[in-house]
């Protein structure tokens, strides 16, 4: 349950006094469907309508009807009366409350001075969530690659998630400790919830009298949202990104992406591989020849050519914005873009040829041979479980 924290007065039994832009502002932070104040429950769009609508003073006062009303207002319902200058409404209880609306509730509660310590930046951790959302798993399946990983510890927040193809890795600066795992669909619209907020902390609280669960807590200077943890392990991560790459390519992802549209119109499906190049820039085609493009980057290393799913490429250029690291092996082995403290590994669509344009490879080292054997080790998992997946694409985590 999230809780919506007032700076006012209380008023009468449950009810309350508060500035009408703060009460605004407030409601339109709130992930929930329904808004409870006291005992009686309002619908939170419909009600955040109602007050946006409400015009003649600064003020609004909310509070429960009781006696206040009078007996044909009343009519023995439960009735919260809203007062705003020359404006008075008395709203039923499971008013905007429909019954195919949400059970996901948020609680009012008023107090004089809301203070929150911040220790972490509202946009950077917006701009870190929609960085990891898109590469969490669609599949009902996989419940552990549904949810995102919350790691925090020395200093360092970690945000991590994967769906099976692509592994996608934030750090932070936050000085907290826990670890939390949050499905996908609880974090739905929180990021622009967080660019609204001035002041943000989060923390991890331990889920009841369970010692093994733990919550996320985010509190801003209005909101408190707070999740609890999901059941589950997420896989090892860490082994999954490549330490020691043959070549690196540094280019701009907007010019990346208007290279990749031209290509894709040209696809006879919604499935458009594409064949990356790099020798001293970078070559984009179609396997078919049907077109290419040539984008300009800075190269490190040798030659190299790779075969990247369209649509992967795209979402993950859009994901990292601005100038972005390419760093790559051999055609055969993850894909690493990296940009600010962000990390995406994105498998390949295997050809049968393409390795490094070279007469002889380097000897795979420790941390290659490791990250062959999760991968290997992940494939096999994922076609015992689905065994009509595209066989061509390997896998980057486990379920």
């Amino acid at each position: 349950m999230e809780q919506l924290n007032i700076v006012g007065k209380r008023s009468g039994d449950n009810g309350f006094v508060a500035h009408k832009a703060t009460l605004v502002n407030a409601l339109s932070r709130v992930l929930a469907d329904r808004v409870m104040v006291g005992d009686f429950t309002v619908g939170r769009k419909g009600f955040l309508g109602y007050v946006k609508a409400l015009a003649g003073s600064n003020i609004i006062r909310v509070i429960p009807a009781n006696g206040d009303a009078s007996v044909s207002q009343v009519n023995g319902n439960k009735r919260l009366k809203v007062t705003c200058g020359s404006n008075t409404s008395y709203l039923e209880d499971l008013a905007w409350v429909g019954e195919k609306t949400p059970l996901t509730l948020c609680e009012v509660r008023v107090s004089s001075k809301r203070i929150v310590q911040p220790n972490i930046g509202g946009l950077e951790l917006a701009e870190a969530l929609n960085r990891v959302l898109p590469f969490t798993a669609k599949e009902d399946n996989r419940p552990v690659l549904q949810c995102v990983l919350f790691k925090a510890g020395e200093g360092k927040l970690t945000l991590v998630s994967a769906d099976g193809f692509r592994l996608a890795v934030v750090t932070l600066d936050c000085d907290v400790e826990g670890q939390a795992l949050i499905h996908r669909d609880e974090l739905r619209g929180i990021a622009n919830a967080l660019r609204k907020a001035h002041r943000v902390n989060l923390s991890f609280e331990q889920s009841g009298d369970s010692l093994d669960g733990s919550s996320l807590v985010i509190d801003t200077e209005l909101m408190r949202y707070k999740w609890r943890g999901a059941d589950g392990q997420f896989p090892d991560y860490e082994k999954l990104i490549p330490t020691e790459t043959y070549i690196t390519a540094h280019f701009d992802t907007v010019e990346a992406g208007k290279a990749i549209a031209p290509l894709k119109a040209l696809a006879d499906s919604k499935s458009y591989p594409i064949d990356l190049h790099l020798n001293g820039g970078i070559v984009m085609s179609s396997p078919d020849d049907k077109g290419e493009v040539t984008i300009p980057a800075d190269i490190e290393g040798g030659e190299v050519r790779v075969r990247i799913d369209g649509a992967y490429l795209t979402e993950a250029l859009k994901a990292c914005g601005g100038m972005v690291d390419f760093k790559l092996t051999d055609g055969n082995s993850p894909v690493l873009f990296t940009v600010d403290g962000y990390q995406l590994v994105n498998m390949p669509m295997l050809t049968g040829a393409g390795d490094k344009v070279e007469a002889e490879a380097e000897p795979a080292t420790e941390a290659d041979t490791e990250t062959a054997e999760a991968v290997a080790e992940a494939e096999a998992i994922t076609k015992a479980e689905k065994p009509k997946r595209n066989r061509k694409r390997e896998k980057v985590a486990v379920a």
